[in-house]
């Protein structure tokens, strides 16, 4: 990437201006940095307001933390042992080689003959999220967790101007590695809004601290491309693309009524007032619209009767994250890959498979109980296609789409309040049991043969509760 345009935004020490190189090394020296305000008292400079923190291939690196074997060496850790499967992370000596989290097993093995392949351990990177979250807290509060290896955190006073919120930054790093481990390198994005504190973090990699004050956000956006912007994937970089917009010059040029006819949603005006650096929350407009959980099977799980079993599970955990957000549901899907034998005339799927997709949904009343749930999903897994071709599911993903919070919740026609209550408080005892003591312990009896075989994974902007 090109280089920023003020030095003093970058975080490679030789590019420093003096009274900032000096004010890394007092906040080195400190004797403890934990309990001191930030260095420094400058009232003169552009003001921040969010600090993100994303660590570097983290799944990777807390293999690497806990197995000093692995330092050094190319990791790719996977959620089960089989070329067809992917990579869910990759160490940067493994990157160096281009494998990427999503790379197939057998394309990493060829890229990579010396890549060291590990089976995830998703209860481990629990354990050091919490752990990275209490470091980073030691420094500043978290506003929000927003994935399993993100977070961001508000600046108020003292921790706003630039060089003190730098400053802050680099303790923030310091103490995720002296805290938490050697190998936990995180990169650290400043500026005036969440979002573009999420584009400074994707600057620079791995272990990057990247500045973005109002004075210089124009000059360093131009210098992004439109894939550089979260939110903006392969698809909706093709869609602009149809629409002439190619470069961040072409978005940038657009007006707020013209970004959000382009987008077909609320969602392209508020990333125009994002991308001027306007500050306000996403998270402080709207709930969340969708929870879902997905699960690909290994060989062996491959039958209606197991799948059926997995779709159960993953209806379960959906409905417990449902009810511990007081959301509720008015659509239900699910969606099903069906693995075909090599040599039809058939896409591969993302995870190396030979596949046909279906995927349904129904529509309900304003529910989050397992009851209603549950019989729901075997509508729609009844209403599947049946024959030789569909014999072999591999894949299994449920959503809870379309979610009303609890204060705008109305009841059914047919419900009376004393009845949805008591189903409430049912629901409510069965999730604080199996927070306790473990998921399956109270749990329909048709999904205790998925829980072997189908474990508890971590999705990027889900971090489950240590059971």
């Amino acid at each position: 990437m090109a280089a920023h345009p003020n030095p003093a935004l970058s975080h490679s020490p030789e590019e420093w201006p003096e009274e900032l190189a000096n004010l890394r090394f007092a906040a080195k020296d400190a004797p403890d940095l934990a309990d001191s305000p930030p260095a420094g008292d400058f009232d003169a400079g552009p003001l921040l307001n969010w600090l993100f923190v994303d660590l570097n291939s983290y799944f990777a690196s807390v293999e690497q933390q806990v197995r000093p074997e692995l330092r050094g060496r190319p990791v790719g850790v996977v959620p089960m042992m089989a070329d067809t499967t992917c990579c869910i992370a990759a160490s940067y000596e493994a990157k160096a080689f281009g494998v990427r989290t999503g790379t197939i097993v057998a394309d990493a093995k060829r890229m990579c003959p010396e890549i060291v392949l590990v089976e995830g351990r998703h209860e481990i990177y629990t354990e050091y999220h919490h752990r990275v979250v209490e470091a980073v807290e030691s420094c500043v509060p978290v506003t929000a967790v927003c994935s399993i290896d993100e977070m961001a955190c508000r600046l108020i006073g003292r921790e706003r101007p630039l060089l003190n919120a730098i400053d802050l930054g680099m303790r923030v790093k310091r103490t995720i590695r002296e805290r938490v481990g050697e190998c936990l390198r995180s990169s650290v994005g400043l500026a005036t809004n969440r979002y573009l504190a999420k584009v400074a973090s994707d600057m620079e990699k791995p272990d990057g601290l990247v500045a973005l004050p109002l004075d210089i956000l124009p000059e360093a956006l131009h210098q992004l491309t439109l894939r550089d912007l979260p939110g903006i994937g392969a698809r909706t970089e093709k869609r602009l693309n149809e629409k002439g917009i190619r470069t961040m010059d072409d978005l940038l040029a657009l007006g707020r009524e013209k970004t959000g006819e382009i987008w077909g949603s609320v969602w392209g005006e508020r990333l125009f007032h994002w991308l001027q650096g306007e500050d306000f929350d996403r998270s402080e407009l709207e709930h969340q619209k969708s929870i879902s959980h997905s699960h690909v099977l290994a060989p062996e799980m491959r039958t209606a009767e197991k799948a059926w079993a997995v779709a159960h599970k993953l209806l379960h955990k959906a409905a417990m994250r449902l009810r511990a957000a007081d959301l509720w549901a008015s659509h239900i899907g699910l969606a099903i890959g069906f693995a075909v034998p090599r040599g039809e005339n058939v896409p591969v799927s993302r995870f190396g498979v030979p596949a046909r997709g279906w995927r349904s949904e129904i529509k309900l009343s304003e529910c989050q109980d397992n009851q209603t749930l549950i019989a729901a999903l075997r509508r729609l897994w009844e209403s599947r296609p049946s024959g030789e071709q569909f014999d072999h599911p591999y894949f299994i993903g449920v959503q809870l789409n379309n979610l009303v919070p609890d204060r705008l919740h109305t009841l059914a026609l047919f419900d009376g309040l004393e009845e949805e209550q008591s189903r409430t408080r049912l629901n409510a005892t069965m999730d604080q049991l199996n927070d306790k003591y473990g998921m399956s312990t109270l749990a329909p009896a048709a999904m205790l043969t998925a829980y072997k075989a189908a474990p508890t994974r971590i999705a990027f902007n889900a971090i489950p509760d240590l059971f």
